[in-house]
């Protein structure tokens, strides 16, 4: 068994995981039997059911204290990227206001041509209406994504982690970008770069900017050696500084990305 973060306040996350369990998202065979339907696909149901909202999205107060109204909803899986858990999809945790939504989009499409074989892990984002969103103190209005940090197996990238669902974010790594359980994986620091420069090129053509991205204070050395990550550094995107010891240690399986308007 992985070793993973002891944190308490994240134990409910693995007890709603182990109660619910993990929702086959692929699609049905169809019935021999006439008279009998394919079977009912929650998640295609859930992302259906928004698709005709053509409303523009507004975002109200702050990352930390706000709310969404008429949010998009990600897809769960698209041809280079997977929302990370069902039953966090199922609780309508991946809502964001509509140009973040394209942003996103927009930069998993640019890696379709880049890196082909890859899938990048998309994790929680904002509930439906926003507001309050436990355990994160963000995440309250649409403009913030959690995004899993691609990994690299024996040197090579590696999809191996993206379906571990909510306990990814007790993974370990140490100070390196280590898996502490299995020292064969660790981050791919120059991809998540390359990331989050592409994420800020379309944030730009959605009138959006990278406000704040929140990463362990440990790996940021690490992150800005890399070929991209010298870009990275040079393009002054922010990067938090002075962050609480839980929430540092929260952030090496992931980055946070809070997004703002331009204007």
């Amino acid at each position: 068994m992985r070793r993973m973060k002891i944190i308490p306040i994240l134990f409910p996350l693995l007890l709603m995981q182990a109660c619910t369990g993990q929702i086959e998202t692929t699609e049905p065979a169809l019935q021999t039997t006439p008279e009998k339907k394919q079977q009912a696909d929650p998640i295609r149901e859930l992302y259906d059911q928004y698709q005709s909202n053509t409303t523009p999205s507004i975002s109200s107060g702050t990352v930390s204290n706000g709310s969404l109204k008429n949010g998009r909803i990600f897809p769960f899986k698209g041809p280079n990227f997977i929302y990370f858990d069902s039953t966090s999809y199922l609780n309508k945790h991946a809502f964001t206001h509509e140009k973040v939504n394209r942003t996103v989009l927009a930069t998993y499409q640019t890696f379709e041509s880049i890196l082909p074989a890859f899938e990048f892990g998309l994790m929680e984002c904002s509930n439906e209406h926003g507001g309050k969103i436990w355990p994160h103190k963000t995440h309250q209005n649409g403009l913030s994504v959690d995004f899993m940090s691609p990994l690299l197996k024996n040197g090579i990238s590696t999809t191996d982690f993206n379906t571990t669902g909510l306990p990814h974010y007790l993974m370990d790594f140490d100070e390196n970008g280590i898996y502490t359980e299995d020292n064969h994986y660790s981050i791919d620091f120059n991809l998540m770069a390359q990331h989050i420069l592409e994420l800020d090129k379309h944030a730009q053509k959605n009138g959006l900017k990278i406000d704040k991205v929140i990463l362990k204070i440990a790996l940021k050395d690490n992150l800005f050696t890399t070929e991209y990550g010298k870009k990275l550094k040079a393009s002054g995107i922010y990067f938090a500084t002075n962050l609480s010891e839980l929430i540092d240690s929260l952030h090496d399986d992931h980055y946070h990305v809070d997004f703002s308007f331009a204007n």
